[in-house]
């Protein structure tokens, strides 16, 4: 874990203050929304910040003042990186040369699938993340991000987010890594780690969002009010969070736009005070999600003025104003002068930027190297690769996968997905986030598709190909909230003729990400229904009912409702897999590589049982109980060419103390004729407990590789505290009684059970509780 902050920087920091007019601290809460401008070589203010309420123009005069964040210098536009590195370098000495007291900027960029700029390494989706369950490998996919970004000179990524899965209709699922806190905890802890480094002079600052609960919105819609207690929310949509700052040292929070019982979260300080600082000791800043200040205003209706959305948002403890300046340099005076903001609260905010960029030692090393550049290197590349290997999840197999390249046959390729390098990404993506806004026709140059792939595999002479459909209208207009699904049906003949023609068939569906519906999946595209956008399941009907044997690849940002789909002989989950996804998915389908993935989300029966996810209570699905509750493929679900068995489970202990542990062991073998990975994974249930607890909880799960017939055991270390609950105090609590124990390969095939007795006296949690179960084998 990064190392704590030292005195010295404290010292610095404060004298620092010190010197500081108000002008100057109020410079440092906030940012500027700069865009390179190819003729001059130098950054500009950006048009862009008026989508958020924004002046496009430095008016307070900022880089004269000083400046807190630079935003999204590389991330806005395509731009080369060593232009970009050179007119951030000239800024940054515009700051230190130009101002009074020399400080630089912390430059700050999207980092969740990778750097988000021109010429980096373009890494798969978070539930691509949450399904290899890996987070080693997740945290070595952060430490390429970390020295990417370092490399042009930035220092803060907008990224992991935290925010627990509940509804699939919302349309941020794709930036999510799972429906389960303990799951979505490790990996954004591993992603931390990985991005902050050992020392965050080297280090880039990691980002937590969306601070919290924005995930569990009304309806699934986004910006929604929340409708949680504070049982569940500290069970469910805090703890991803808490592990990540406890176990991993995050410095960034970004608030959530949603309110929690009329409360909206940048003006909480429940959430950004209590809780996150007085609570769990965090030592970094709170960033405004872009134009959350502003919002309190014009959306929320939770503040009249400026000076009162200053007030509300500084007193709750939101540091700084991103993505520009609009509120703050007016507002803050404002307050401070009417008496509803007090120079204390400002003066804190502005102490605690100024630690963080003593800790980023950006006051001895304001600039970076100017030479070649070279962002993703070959390593980075094959990184990429490997986290879509371990994310490819096998739903169904009938038996007709793998492939067998010599003896398969011809293949039909067909679907809207197919032949479509950017659907391998997700919404915010290089590709599909910035490149689409401009004149980019070669910006998937070089990406392979899935049908380039299989080419590759067979040689053009066995592959044919048949669009089928489109998932967006060719016509449909730019702007947000148009209608845009397609719903032409021409292609249907030309599908079921290549299947009929072909002894298998592969159909690549799925989603077409875009912000704020400019697509079928992202920001701000939500959905009413589950199904495969626009005319795909007549698609899939049309090609499956041919007989032709049909491999469905789902190339997607949310779990489909996948019932339709019941004519498919096997179905390939892939969601958004990145730059070589394609080369994987083809190397899984001819069985080059066993798939091993497992799914981070519960497949729904549709959007009528919504929200839907397997840790939910006992009630949940309704007296008597709805059919169509149960899942179609569950949580943690995937198959393997080969096959596992779990036998000899043993607890070390049958009784054990409130305060005490217990291991969980159990042997593991590869039952079948191929080396393969198994991602055994433990779960538990309080049968009896003074509140309603989940059916099952995932405390603890191992990614194990195994050669054909190899075992191995595999113990879990489950501290009592893992067990804790909010109680009906309110308080978190280990609670004397029965706990079973379940253990295998999904929420719902668990064939190793058991239970042990937690004795002793009830006992309250510390805030330094146990937060992680070990793997000890």
């Amino acid at each position: 874990m990064l190392a704590r902050m030292t005195p010295d920087v404290e010292t610095r920091a404060k004298q620092l203050l010190a010197q500081m007019t108000l002008a100057e601290k109020v410079a440092q809460l906030t940012s500027l929304w700069l865009h390179l401008e190819p003729g001059s070589g130098d950054f500009a203010p950006a048009q862009t910040a008026g989508l958020f309420g924004m002046d496009e123009s430095d008016k307070w005069g900022l880089l004269e003042t000083g400046l807190g964040q630079v935003t999204r210098p590389f991330g806005s536009r395509p731009i080369d990186p060593v232009a970009g590195t050179r007119a951030l370098n000239r800024l940054q000495k515009q700051l230190v040369e130009g101002t009074r007291l020399g400080i630089p900027a912390i430059a700050h960029e999207e980092a969740l699938t990778g750097f988000m700029t021109q010429g980096a390494t373009q890494f798969p989706s978070p539930l691509n993340y949450g399904s290899t369950w890996d987070p080693d490998l997740i945290e070595r996919v952060a430490d390429v991000i970390r020295r990417q970004m370092r490399a042009v000179g930035t220092h803060q990524a907008l990224a992991p987010v935290a925010d627990v899965i509940r509804d699939a209709r919302w349309g941020r699922v794709e930036e999510c890594v799972s429906e389960d806190p303990y799951l979505v905890g490790c990996i954004v802890s591993a992603y931390v780690r990985g991005l902050q480094g050992d020392d965050l002079r080297d280090g880039v600052v990691a980002t937590l969002k969306h601070f919290a609960g924005y995930s569990g919105s009304e309806g699934g819609r986004n910006f929604a009010p929340l409708h949680a207690g504070p049982r569940e929310m500290a069970e469910v949509f805090l703890l991803p969070f808490e592990m990540a700052v406890k176990t991993a040292g995050a410095l960034s929070v970004m608030n959530g736009y949603h309110d929690i019982d009329g409360q909206p979260c940048a003006s909480s300080y429940e959430l950004l005070t209590e809780i996150l600082r007085e609570r769990w000791g965090f030592e970094g800043i709170v960033v405004a999600d872009y134009g959350a200040v502003w919002m309190l205003e014009s959306l929320h209706g939770a503040a009249a003025d400026d000076a009162k959305a200053a007030a509300a948002a500084l007193g709750a403890g939101l540091d700084v104003e991103l993505p520009a300046a609009r509120v703050y340099p007016e507002g803050i005076p404002e307050a401070l002068a009417a008496g509803s903001l007090t120079a204390e609260i400002v003066d804190r905010a502005a102490l605690r930027v100024l630690r963080l960029k003593l800790r980023l030692g950006l006051m001895e090393r304001p600039y970076v190297d100017e030479g070649p550049i070279v962002l993703e290197r070959d390593e980075d590349r094959a990184l990429s690769r490997e986290v879509a290997d371990a994310s490819l999840t096998l739903l169904r197999n009938d038996g007709v996968l793998p492939l067998d390249a010599e003896r398969c046959g011809r293949v039909a390729v067909i679907g809207p997905n197919a032949n479509d390098a950017m659907a391998l990404f997700g919404n915010y993506s290089f590709l599909n986030h910035v490149t689409t806004h401009f004149d980019e026709p070669d910006a998937a140059a070089g990406i392979p598709t899935v049908l380039d792939a299989l080419r590759e595999r067979l040689g053009p002479g066995r592959v044919s190909f048949a669009q089928g459909c489109f998932i967006l209208r060719a016509d449909a207009p730019a702007e947000p909230g148009a209608a845009l699904l397609s719903d032409d049906r021409s292609g249907f003949d030309a599908a079921a003729t290549a299947a009929r023609e072909a002894d298998v068939a592969v159909l690549v569906v799925g989603d077409r990400a875009g912000h704020f519906r400019t697509g079928t999946v992202g920001e701000g595209t939500d959905s009413d229904d589950l199904l495969l956008p626009g005319v795909q399941p007549e698609l899939v009907e049309a090609v499956a009912s041919t007989g032709t044997p049909t491999v469905v690849v789902l190339v997607n940002g949310r779990p489909f409702d996948l019932t339709g789909l019941d004519p498919a002989t096997a179905i390939l989950e892939a969601w958004f897999p990145g730059q070589d996804g394609a080369a994987a998915i083809a190397d899984v389908l001819f069985g080059v590589r066993n798939p091993s993935g497992r799914t981070p989300v519960s497949f729904s029966r549709g959007a009528g049982v919504q929200p839907a996810y397997y840790n939910h209570k006992r009630l949940a699905r309704g007296v008597p109980g709805m059919p169509a509750f149960r899942p179609l493929f569950p949580f943690g679900h995937g198959l393997s060419y080969t096959s596992f068995e779990y036998a000899e489970l043993s607890l070390s202990s049958r009784a054990v103390p409130v305060d005490g542990e217990v291991e969980i062991s159990f042997q593991l073998r590869n039952t079948g004729q191929r080396s393969g990975a198994e991602v055994a994974q433990l779960y538990v249930h309080d049968p009896a407990a003074s509140v309603t607890r989940p059916v099952r909880e995932l405390k603890g799960f191992a990614r194990v590789d195994l050669e054909a017939g190899e075992r191995r055991r595999v113990s879990f270390r489950l501290h009592a505290d893992m067990l804790s609950f909010i109680g009906p105090d309110l308080h978190r609590i280990v609670e004397p009684g029965t706990i079973e124990v379940f253990v295998g390969g999904s929420s719902e095939d668990t064939p190793l059970q058991a239970e042990f007795e937690l004795t002793g006296e009830l006992r309250r949690t510390s805030e330094n509780r146990v937060l992680l179960t070990p793997v000890v084998s």
